[in-house]
């Protein structure tokens, strides 16, 4: 072997020792949770990374309480809802943003672009007025609107970086051939907005059923709150207990879906992603 492949098989192994440092870094958080989910309550202090038997306790723990399955019903409709409403105002604002020339068109992505940047806890006083005003306080509807609103921006942005990209010649021949606006964004445009669709709405999903500080201040009861909430007020039975095998549990259960999720849509979230990278 020559000092050339030396060099190109260090190379290569250097490369694949470094892949297997950050699937070990990103994904071992993920399996413990699931062997600890796994394990009977009288194992869950003793550290052990393989898993020498199963016990569906914890699981059944969790799913026998009607608030656990009410929170997930909650999320689900309160992320589907804004899911649904961010891509609606989305390509419609995209398209407005990234085929019609008008003045000030800059400075409304900027603009756009700059609510996003707002942390949540500056923020919070002043929504929970607006949502106690509109009688949305402990509801899914304030949570859907406070969603929408940091959701939004982020999905305006990247559709309209991805509409800017599509060729200009569809638009002008739907004008020849008499298409309104409405029918050249539904019909032209939105068959091909497929992978920053699904990059935007997977993202804005996921925003949604993960977020917690919302979701903590704007519901009250148990039958509406949403599934961050309902893990973190999951309580042992002593005031200094907590019930770690639930918890893992109930994790592990609203996490296998993003992954499923991901896993189906992650041809369309990298096209999506990269959507404007390479002009042409």
């Amino acid at each position: 072997m020559n000092r050339y492949q030396q060099i190109k098989l260090a190379k290569q192994v250097g490369k694949w020792a470094l892949i297997a440092v950050i699937m070990v870094y990103a994904i071992f958080p993920f399996y413990y949770a699931v062997i600890t989910s796994l394990k009977p309550s009288s194992e869950l202090f003793q550290v052990d990374y393989w898993l020498y038997s199963v016990d569906l306790g914890n699981y059944a723990q969790i799913f026998s309480q009607d608030s656990f399955i009410q929170a997930i019903g909650n999320s689900i409709l309160v992320a589907i809802s804004v899911v649904f409403i961010a891509l609606l105002l989305g390509v419609t604002a995209s398209y407005a943003l990234g085929r019609v020339r008008f003045r000030g068109r800059t400075t409304v992505m900027l603009v756009v672009l700059g609510v996003s940047m707002f942390p949540q806890v500056a923020v919070l006083s002043g929504l929970f007025e607006v949502i106690r005003t509109l009688n949305l306080y402990n509801s899914p509807g304030g949570l859907i609107l406070s969603y929408t609103i940091f959701t939004l921006p982020f999905t305006v942005w990247v559709l309209t970086t991805f509409m800017r990209q599509l060729p200009i010649e569809l638009e002008e021949a739907a004008i020849m051939d008499g298409a309104t606006p409405w029918v050249t964004l539904t019909k032209v445009f939105l068959p091909l907005m497929w992978p920053a669709m699904a990059t935007t709405g997977l993202l804005a999903f996921i925003a949604a059923w993960n977020e917690f500080l919302f979701a903590l201040t704007f519901t009250l009861t148990d039958s509406q709150r949403t599934v961050p909430v309902a893990i973190a007020l999951i309580s042992g039975g002593s005031q200094h207990e907590l019930p770690w095998g639930p918890i893992m549990a109930a994790s592990v259960t609203v996490t296998v879906p993003l992954v499923i999720l991901v896993m189906i849509f992650q041809r369309r979230i990298v096209s999506g992603l990269t959507a404007g990278a390479v002009k042409g």
